[in-house]
């Protein structure tokens, strides 16, 4: 009985010790170094798109030229820091990381300087940001998944003016609705797609006056809306939206013509709720 209360104790200390010496945060000396110049503007390409960006001096400027890029450059003529006990801090937050580096400026006698970076693991830190239940790479890795499966029994589908869509399947992942659709073209004219619309309308319309409509935008979609010969498979992504048994959602391709082909899928509220768990 003694060995085991002094094992016990023991075991305690260590983790009381383990404990007390787990730091409470990251110390400027353990991040990255990276290297900027006057000249040369650099870039950070992250693996998802930024949500925020915040840089610890006035003396740089930094824009986002896309969702997953951040563009950084020093403000010409600006009184920069110089020397190793100077610098910056660029903290770059994406949709589940924050990542920072610290910078450290160069005149240009050392010849490798960086034009780019890329945010890697090792650099990054987990964070739950709100409002963010599927990173875009989750997504896409979803998506990628589905479009590998066959189209399978189709659940549903429209016809009009040579054209057809169906409906290949339904899933459900977090609190996303990912809807996997096919349109074929049976003439002999491309169809150029100007847009597509998801919207919530009247199962039955009596009157013009009186329909009401809501429009559903996709959060993401797996390929950008393009023209097709014959045929015509995308993946989207919308956010989960309820709504009653008098309410279809109608997913509506336009062409890119004045007098343009239109094609309406319409889904009714049980094939979302029959979706297949990804």
């Amino acid at each position: 009985m003694k060995k085991l209360i002094v094992f016990l104790t023991a075991i305690l200390w260590v983790a009381k010790g383990l404990y007390a010496q787990a730091p409470a945060g990251i110390s400027r000396k353990d991040l990255p170094d990276i290297l900027i110049s006057r000249d040369i503007s650099l870039h950070f390409i992250s693996p998802e798109p930024i949500q925020y960006v915040d840089i610890s001096t006035h003396a740089i400027a930094g824009d986002l030229p896309l969702k997953n890029v951040l563009r950084l450059k020093i403000i010409p003529d600006s009184a920069f820091f110089g020397g190793s006990a100077n610098g910056a801090i660029v903290t770059i937050i994406g949709e589940s990381f924050i990542a920072q580096y610290n910078l450290r400026y160069t005149d240009g006698e050392v010849i490798a300087i960086p034009s780019q970076v890329n945010i890697m693991p090792e650099h990054t830190r987990p964070l739950d940001v709100p409002g963010i239940s599927l990173t875009s790479k989750e997504m896409q890795d979803f998506a990628m998944r589905i479009s590998r499966e066959p189209a399978g029994k189709t659940l549903r589908k429209a016809k009009a003016f040579g054209l057809q869509a169906r409906l290949n399947h339904v899933y459900t992942a977090g609190d996303h609705i990912f809807l996997d659709i096919t349109y074929y073209n049976q003439t002999n004219l491309p169809y150029q797609i100007d847009e597509q619309r998801f919207k919530i309308e009247d199962k039955k319309i009596t009157k013009a006056t009186n329909v009401q409509s809501v429009e559903i935008k996709p959060v993401w979609q797996l390929y950008p809306n393009t023209s097709f010969k014959k045929q015509y498979r995308n993946i989207y992504v919308l956010k989960k939206a309820t709504f009653p048994g008098n309410k279809v959602l109608n997913i509506e391709l336009t062409e890119k013509q004045i007098s343009g082909r239109v094609l309406t899928l319409r889904l009714k509220y049980g094939d979302i709720l029959k979706a297949d768990i990804l």
